[in-house]
């Protein structure tokens, strides 16, 4: 009924924890990757011990926290489950805590035969010194000394009748979950992206990038993720020559059947330090100026032609090319040659001159550094792979904010989210790049409609 369902909300609202958030963090970080959840709050359930132990018995680790009115916040931790057992239960992990401001005091236990006991007529029963609810009336018992050392002052400000007594179980933090639940939101922010200009449909990202960087093996893992399983649709792969000899341009798809996805990939040769090699820097502006058709050959020792088959002499802006992404091996940057460098800082400032947000996409961090090979979540903790992001961001002349570190999929057989969250995150900044190209386009049209 309706009269159910509003009392059940109004239950959940007063079930709320009253704990702060600052409160909580203050506490978990004596325990570890924990969380808490709320088992028992006395002004709903009861003062009583037989309250107190229908919800808490056999539930463990647990907080005990008591309000009273003069505005203290205090309580104890046991990693033992609550019983009515009558005894003492040993537990040289106890503490008993309070808070002034930001800071917790802790009071750890000083004889741990006699950290907890389980008395049915109160509620938490930390040795002799602090009782929660004793005697099933809304009051503490203090005893300092008996087992806890603390000055009563300081622990409760010798207030001892109660307004409020919470039970909180802690829980160890599923950081699996928080992660695939972060790989859930990437997904959607990409799934559900419009770009700013009506116009357009799809964002087009273009990849630039030496032989070998791993333009392809992108598609390939954004492509992977969205299908739920590796997949190797553009040819990639190790050679001396660039593998990719067509102007590509991917759009991966929500899933096997799935709807396109408002993300254009645009793959090109590789860059080759040889002249009449890979791309031709000539041949780059063409290619953002959107007159290049999907599947178009190219030939190195042959400039773009206007009058090739299916070149688009009047692109719109739905053809252009919104971002570039420089793609660079990051076990290569130290070694990256002059020539290297030299042609893709003649390419970026051709990229500049036409107003394109440039970003650089950091490949094969693992190859680069053991320790993120290890583990790819040690991508930010790694001081070398930090070395390498400041040296690619002199070598290109980029911002370090544009520089994003990942891991392409190559040898695996199976996603790992951790790889995933950070492919989707480079995807969600290139939009973001995106959005950045159209903004800057719409101020350009305002200041010309105002000089008119």
């Amino acid at each position: 009924s309706r009269c159910s369902v509003s009392l059940g909300n109004s239950l959940l609202a007063s079930l709320a924890p009253l704990l702060t958030k600052t409160q909580q963090k203050l506490i978990c970080s004596q325990l570890g990757k924990v969380k808490l959840n709320l088992l028992y709050k006395a002004s709903i359930h009861g003062f009583t011990g037989a309250d107190f132990h229908q919800h808490c018995d056999n539930k463990s680790p647990t907080v005990s926290v008591g309000y009273n009115n003069s505005g203290f916040v205090f309580g104890g931790y046991t990693s033992q489950p609550f019983s009515q057992s009558g005894q003492y239960v040993n537990d040289n992990q106890a503490f008993l805590f309070s808070f002034s401001g930001e800071k917790l005091n802790k009071y750890p236990v000083s004889n741990a035969p006699y950290a907890v006991k389980m008395v049915s007529t109160c509620g938490p029963y930390f040795g002799e010194a602090l009782v929660l609810a004793n005697g099933n009336q809304p009051v503490v018992y203090s005893n300092p000394g008996k087992y806890y050392n603390f000055n009563a002052a300081e622990l409760h400000g010798n207030d001892l009748n109660m307004t409020e007594c919470e039970v909180y179980q802690t829980e160890w933090f599923n950081t699996d979950e928080k992660t695939k639940e972060r790989k859930t939101e990437l997904m959607e922010s990409i799934r559900t992206y419009r770009p700013l200009n009506s116009s357009v449909t799809q964002a087009r990202v273009l990849f630039i990038g030496p032989v070998g960087a791993g333009k392809s093996s992108f598609f390939n893992s954004i492509n992977s993720i969205f299908r739920g399983h590796v997949t190797s649709q553009a040819i990639s792969g190790s050679c001396s020559t660039s593998l990719t000899t067509q102007f590509r341009t991917y759009t991966v798809k929500a899933g096997r059947e799935g709807k396109p996805l408002p993300l254009i990939l645009c793959d090109t040769m590789g860059l080759e330090e040889n002249v009449g090699a890979g791309l031709d820097i000539d041949d780059i502006s063409t290619i953002l100026k959107g007159h290049l058709p999907d599947r178009y050959q190219f030939n190195p020792s042959v400039p773009l032609q206007s009058e090739a088959h299916g070149f688009c002499k009047s692109p719109g802006l739905k053809d252009k090319i919104h971002c570039v992404t420089y793609v660079l091996d990051a076990s290569k940057i130290s070694i990256m040659s002059t020539k290297m460098e030299e042609k893709l800082k003649t390419i970026r400032r051709k990229v500049n001159l036409m107003g394109i947000p440039q970003l650089v996409l950091l490949t094969k961090v693992d190859e680069a550094c053991s320790l993120v090979k290890e583990d790819i979540r040690n991508v930010y903790r790694s001081s070398y792979i930090r070395d390498v992001v400041e040296e690619a961001a002199t070598r290109v002349g980029v911002p370090l904010s544009c520089i994003i570190p990942v891991k392409n999929y190559s040898q695996e057989l199976e996603l790992e989210t951790d790889v995933d969250i950070l492919l989707l995150s480079a995807a969600v900044q290139m939009l973001r790049f995106v959005d950045n190209f159209f903004d800057d386009l719409s101020d350009q049209l305002s200041s010309v409609t105002n000089v008119k």
